[in-house]
């Protein structure tokens, strides 16, 4: 039996009847704790026979039984591998092939795998692997003596009389949740509420449906959550969003990254107990953290009790007291680690990360500035959600945003953030980007930046992303409409509803023949004809929807179609003639870009908003819904097409008709009548 497992079956000893999992359906009480693990511990000898000893890795999403698969490894003291569920099919076959794992638990059961086992160090419990820079995944060997100490100091810190209920949001691979989530609330004697991902609104774990989360923490009667941070941002906009409280909460634990102290100010008006933590993969996880009642805004609390934190002469931060073993084939010497993040300890022994040692940037007026600062500024504000900022050597400082959504104003987001800001550390210039997640290697698994993979890809950006970037601008201006951003609140009576429906009618009923006129001119490329018969197929009739919406909200569609067109709309539509006619007909998919993208923005944030305020029929958005939903996958259809497109000729007239149409569009909207109450 295993170190970790017999400190859990103490602790069982005591609280026969209290539930050790429940996963929504189904629940193990802690007298059955032990049993359970015999029981998938018998399976896994069996199935392993008598092949030589290796690891076995986890490919499981989160639940009871990817716990107590690794429980059960724990307690054969066989190597455990947990494959986070955002490795790409490369990576996690990369993994197993370095790891030498012998077999691979999966849902249907587990399979034996080919190959030989590896050369790791004596000792090893787990090999936990992060994405690196260039997405190769690398694997950190820990033993069961630092992972029991670090969740045993955990509870020491917090005290056992904070477990309750603990709803895992991040996956068990990442081993921040597998140690600080699944071995401190066992130890403590607490419930660890296990969820699918769809049902916590993580289907796609880096595009969060951040509303039902906030439904399953309230269904799991939740007390204590980890999180990064931001999860925590997206938490608790969405909480100040429906006036949500969240009362059973008791502790929500923040990691692997900064935490802008205004994000700390809004989620403790909300009443969320938050406290922040440092920590890393090669010191068995968390290494500092704030006690509850005892936060100091800006820290991460005091180092946990099974280490010891010093300062180098340049600030590194030093970690002594647990380590790792090393790596697959390269075991480590025990001796301190150097983690090679900047900080300072004040006079209470409290801990305050700086940035990476690494990343530290010197500008062309030789000032020294740390990114993740101003990156803290830039996530503070609610219009971008992830920002690197770089520059060596230059006059002024640059960022690669990732807007918090299709329809935020990065811009403002920017200048907001500049406005708090010194002069040298001010941004000079930004563009746009897709989100950074460790999928493709610009995060790691706890959602810190990889900084040389985000630049190498900026560097060599597709063309779908130089689209985005050198859009931006004109995008915000639209963004700016009063009447869209009434609209996309939600703020706007049925009348101004019925007029942007009579302008949408006005447009959309061009879509088809302005792509036949486009087609019929774009011989020379059978790759956007071809592209141009689907969408044309795709939006065939789309203008008659419009007819029905406005008569299902009480409008006079017969009025509409004879009344035209307001200024506006009509020089959205002639512009775009022109420029095909006259112009490279292959302009038009920047009108698509527009169109699409905004349609997408309307029917995800406006239509449901709308619909409530006005107490409209369903009928009467079938557009807007409809649409939506169809312009997402024709979205994901049109990234792809653009970034097979390589003649310079049309990728700068389809960013010129892009950018003029975003003002056009604009223009649309601005003409639609809005009430002064609205």
């Amino acid at each position: 039996m295993s170190a970790i497992i017999d400190a859990i079956l103490a602790r069982a000893a005591g609280i026969p009847d209290a539930i050790a999992f429940d996963d929504g359906e189904s629940v193990v009480r802690y007298r059955d704790l032990g049993r359970q693990i015999e029981t998938v511990a018998s399976v896994i000898r069996f199935s392993l026979g008598s092949i030589a000893p290796g690891a076995v890795a986890i490919a499981k999403g989160n639940g009871t039984n990817w716990a107590l698969a690794d429980l059960a490894l724990l307690s054969l003291g066989i190597p455990c591998v947990p494959l986070p569920p955002f490795f790409s099919d490369g990576q996690k076959a990369a993994v197993l092939k370095d790891a030498g794992a012998i077999a691979l638990i999966e849902r249907r059961g587990v399979t034996l795998l080919p190959g030989s086992p590896a050369d790791i160090p004596a000792g090893t419990a787990k090999i936990t692997y992060t994405s690196g820079s260039t997405g190769d995944p690398k694997g950190i060997c820990l033993s069961e003596a630092a992972m029991l100490a670090t969740a045993q100091a955990i509870v020491a810190r917090l005290g056992a009389g904070m477990a309750g209920v603990h709803l895992p949001v991040l996956p068990l691979p990442v081993l921040l949740e597998n140690v600080a989530g699944l071995y401190a609330s066992l130890l403590a004697g607490g419930t660890y509420a296990t969820r699918r991902a769809d049902a916590l609104g993580l289907a796609s774990p880096f595009r969060p449906d951040f509303p039902t989360l906030l439904g399953a923490i309230e269904e799991a009667r939740a007390t204590s959550l980890i999180l990064v941070p931001e999860l925590l941002a997206g938490l608790v906009a969405a909480m100040e969003a429906r006036g949500a409280r969240l009362p059973l909460l008791r502790l929500v634990a923040v990691g692997g990254g900064r935490v802008p102290v205004t994000l700390l100010d809004r989620a403790a008006a909300l009443g969320l107990p938050v406290i922040q933590g440092y920590g890393l993969t090669e010191c068995g996880s968390v290494v500092s953290l704030e006690q509850l009642g005892e936060a100091v805004r800006g820290t991460v609390g005091q180092p946990l009790d099974h280490v010891r934190v010093s300062l180098a002469a340049d600030g590194e931060i030093i970690v002594r007291g647990i380590g790792h073993l090393g790596t697959v084939g390269a075991p480590r010497a025990s001796g301190p680690i150097s983690t090679g993040d900047l900080g300072t300890i004040d006079e209470s022994g409290r801990l305050t990360i700086i940035g990476r040692k690494s990343s530290m940037l010197i500008t062309g007026f030789a000032r020294n500035v740390a990114p993740e600062w101003i990156e803290e500024v830039l996530c503070a504000q609610p219009e971008i959600a992830q920002a690197l900022v770089h520059g060596e050597g230059d006059a002024a400082l640059s960022a690669i945003i990732v807007p918090s959504a299709l329809t935020a104003d990065a811009g403002a987001g920017i200048a907001a953030a500049n406005a708090t800001l010194p002069d040298y550390a001010r941004v000079g210039s930004w563009r746009l980007s897709r989100p950074f997640t460790p999928l493709d290697g610009t995060l790691t698994a706890n959602g810190r930046l990889r900084r040389a993979a985000i630049l190498a890809r900026a560097a060599s950006a597709p063309f779908f992303d130089q689209l985005v970037a050198r859009t931006a601008g004109a995008r915000s201006r639209m963004l700016a409409t009063p009447q869209l951003r009434a609209g996309l609140a939600g703020r706007i009576g049925r009348d101004t509803y019925l007029a942007y429906l009579a302008q949408a009618y006005h447009h959309v009923r061009h879509t088809v023949p302005l792509m036949q006129l486009a087609r019929g001119r774009l011989g020379r490329s059978p790759m956007l004809v071809e592209a141009l018969d689907e969408y044309i197929v795709e939006e065939s009739g789309h203008e008659h929807w419009i007819l029905d919406d406005i008569e299902a909200a009480g409008g006079d569609p017969v009025r509409v179609v004879a009344d035209g067109p307001s200024a506006a709309t009509a020089a959205m539509v002639d512009h775009a003639y022109a420029t095909i006619r006259h112009g490279n007909p292959a302009s038009f998919f920047g009108m698509v870009f527009v169109l699409e993208g905004t349609s997408i923005a309307l029917a995800s944030q406006g239509a449901e908003a709308v619909q409530a305020s006005l107490g409209l029929p369903p009928e009467a958005f079938r557009y807007l819904t409809s649409h939506g939903a169809l312009d997402q996958e024709h979205m994901r259809f049109f990234e792809s097409l653009m970034n097979r497109i390589t003649d310079i000729e049309d990728q700068e007239a389809i960013v010129a008709m892009a950018d003029r149409i975003f003002d056009l569009f604009g223009g649309m909207f601005a003409a639609i009548p809005l009430p002064h109450h609205a």
